[in-house]
């Protein structure tokens, strides 16, 4: 009985676990697709040494080389409002998460190139 009872929970770990994973995770983010969607995000991190003056002035973060894991939550969390810039709260809430992932694994990339002062 007790082997019986061990079969049947370790069958049933192994069928319930993919499903438990799939809804918890996020898309696969493709770097070409995210290099297609920065147009956005440009104006601010793809010039070396931006400040920007709304809602106050401040030095605008590097992003190119950030971990990829690091950038999806920084935008998931813009989107879901709970970090507060006024600008990249209203730039992520357009995005998709299939955008947001892209978008990552692209500045994750080490080579990303930004405009010169």
């Amino acid at each position: 009985m007790i082997k019986t009872t061990l079969l049947a929970t370790a069958l049933a770990a192994v069928l319930v676990a993919p499903a438990a994973m799939a809804q918890g995770s996020s898309p696969a983010g493709d770097a070409a697709k995210g290099r297609d969607k920065t147009q956005m995000c440009q104006g601010c991190h793809g010039i070396e040494g931006w400040r920007t003056a709304f809602p106050e002035v401040y030095h605008v973060p590097k992003i190119g080389g950030q971990h990829e894991a690091y950038l999806a939550k920084a935008l998931q969390e813009y989107k879901s409002g709970e970090r507060s810039h006024p600008s990249m709260r209203g730039i992520a809430a357009s995005l998709s998460d299939q955008d947001i992932a892209d978008l990552a694994a692209y500045y994750a990339q080490g080579g990303v190139k930004v405009a010169g002062k």
